[in-house]
Parts: C-alpha cells; sequence; structure tokens
C-alpha cells in the first residue's frame, strides 16, 4: 500500500503576509507545493490529503488542485475552530486555529493507510520524501510505530533573521528521546549557529543537529492517539486564547509514556522557505538554479 501525502495548508503566514501557498515562486509560477507533490509522487507517494480553510476552498481548488489531476488522486479536509470533539463547544472569541495536531484530526476520516505530515509552505527536497516514503511503505505491526525527518540544522537556515526549530535528541536505537522547540536559532557575526536557552544563556548549536521542520511519518492509529490528547488538552487550555494542539507536543506524550516510538530519519536535503518577506527572492533564485540543473523539469504538471 502506497502512502499518503498529508499537507497542512490551513495556515496563513503571519510574519510574511498573504497565502504563501499560492505565491508563483518557480520560473514557471510554480507554488513550493508544486515541488513537494512533484517530489512525493516521485518517491512513490499514492495520494495527497490537503487540510485547508473553508474560505479559500475556491481560489485553491482553482489555481492549485486542477493541475493535479491525472497526476495523482487528490482530496480536500478543512480544519476550523468549531472543528471539537462532542462534548466540547469552541469559545465565543476563539479566532485562532487550535495548532498544528488538530490539523492532523481533520484527516481522520480519509486517511487509512501510513501517511507522512508537511507543511505546506516548505521545501523539503526530493530525498527527504525518498527515506520517509521507504520507511512507511516496510510492514508497520504495532501501533505507534512512527518516524520523522531530522533535518540537519545547518541546512534549514535563513540569513534574514531568526528561526524556531525543534531541536532534537535520538537515543542509541536512532529513536527520538526529547524534542526542544528552540525560537531565536539564528547565526552569529562569525556564522556560528545559536541560539538563547531558557536561562538567557547563550547555546551553540553544531550545524549538523536534527532538527524537525515537521515532516514526520504516522500509521493511521495515530488518530485514535491524537484524539484522546486533544480532549486533554481542551480540558485543560479551552478558554487560553491563543493555546495551540501541537504536533511535537502529542508526539512527546507518547514517547514518554512508551506508546510510540519515533525514528529519526537522516537526509541531506536543505530546506528552504519563505519565513520572511526578505526570504523571497532568494528562494525563487533557488528554484531557477534547481531547473536550470535538471532537477526538475520546465513543466512539471
Amino acid at each position: 500500500m502506497k502512502p499518503t501525502l498529508f499537507v497542512l495548508a490551513a495556515g496563513m503566514g503571519s510574519r510574511y503576509g498573504g497565502l504563501k501557498q499560492l505565491d508563483p515562486l518557480g520560473p514557471a509560477g510554480q507554488t513550493i507545493m508544486d515541488y513537494s507533490i512533484y517530489d512525493a509522487i516521485r518517491a512513490g507517494f499514492g495520494k495527497v490529503v490537503f487540510v485547508i480553510r473553508k474560505d479559500f476552498e475556491q481560489d485553491f481548488r482553482e489555481k492549485i488542485l486542477s493541475k493535479y489531476e491525472g497526476h495523482i488522486p487528490v482530496e480536500v479536509v478543512f480544519q476550523s475552530v468549531d472543528a471539537l470533539p462532542e462534548g466540547y463547544t469552541c469559545p465565543a472569541d476563539r479566532t485562532k486555529p487550535w495548532g498544528t495536531n488538530h490539523a492532523i484530526l481533520m484527516g481522520k476520516e480519509v486517511i487509512n493507510e501510513p501517511f507522512a505530515v508537511i507543511n505546506a509552505d516548505d521545501f523539503y527536497g526530493y530525498d527527504a520524501f525518498r527515506v520517509i516514503a521507504e520507511e512507511l511503505s516496510r510492514p508497520h505491526d504495532r501501533k505507534g510505530d512512527y518516524c520523522m525527518v531530522g533535518f540537519k540544522v545547518g541546512n534549514t537556515m535563513t540569513e534574514n533573521g531568526s528561526v524556531s526549530r525543534g531541536v532534537c535528541t535520538a537515543g542509541a536505537d536512532g529513536n527520538l528521546t526529547d524534542i526542544v522547540e528552540r525560537t531565536s536559532i539564528a547565526y552569529d557575526t562569525d556564522g556560528r549557529i545559536t541560539f538563547t536557552d531558557d536561562n538567557g544563556v547563550l547555546q551553540f548549536l553544531d550545524p549538523a543537529t536534527p532538527v524537525s521542520m515537521n515532516l514526520w511519518g504516522f500509521t493511521p492509529d495515530y488518530f485514535d492517539y491524537s484524539d484522546r490528547e486533544f480532549r486533554r488538552f481542551l480540558d485543560e487550555k479551552i478558554d487560553t486564547p491563543k493555546s495551540e494542539f501541537y504536533i511535537p507536543t502529542c508526539i512527546d506524550t507518547l514517547i514518554k509514556s512508551g506508546e510510540a516510538t519515533v525514528k529519526v530519519l537522516d537526509t541531506d536535503s536543505r530546506w528552504f522557505g519563505v519565513t520572511y518577506a526578505a526570504d523571497r527572492q532568494g528562494v525563487v533564485d533557488r528554484l531557477t538554479k534547481l531547473h536550470i540543473e535538471g532537477y526538475y523539469p520546465d513543466k512539471m504538471f
């Protein structure tokens, strides 16, 4: 059974502004998502599911989905603040989405096979899709048998400001033991990668340190775990306006309880994306170069 690609496309870029998902960045007007879908098809994925907001469905279908027809089966699901489990009511003043792991729950009714989760506005590279497709395509005979692609932090930086990354630690068996969200990761004047820890102390990161770029691999039982953990989250934080239910938070709970293992997959792929408006031209230039070098054809779809 071929794995499914689950694309998180419900967010808007607060720092960048506008719908990054629909921004034409490739030499023929390709979006970053086009490259992810193209690479996923080459890597052996069999279906794509997008989670979007209902209010830009028409734009999304016309500009994005129509081009994939005949290349790979596609489905769309919707994330909304009032999509809550039975017995819970969304607070009237809630406008912020419930987070990335809530977005995953929106796929429960349409995904019945192993699946990878990606952000719509990140460029991951073919090798990242290859390694996770191979892992998801092997037999899975137990619950909680998950994986993630660990990008080398040095392959995920921007010159135009700081970034937030989930810094990962793996055990001797290659499984994730810890993921800590670090904010304000940036280059210093000597080109070293730094961040400030919770105590205000400047720390350095080796460029080869694995970080999460939200490229996760799950089997369908993850939906049941997520539903349980989301209810626990709501019991504690439903009335906190900006609280969000994140993938790493759910994963950390399952690892600590012994219900799941997450294999950290290595890749040399270079991530890039438009974190800041100033990143845009650099992304355009890099995509053009990849076409010139033959990694992508002029006409992808």
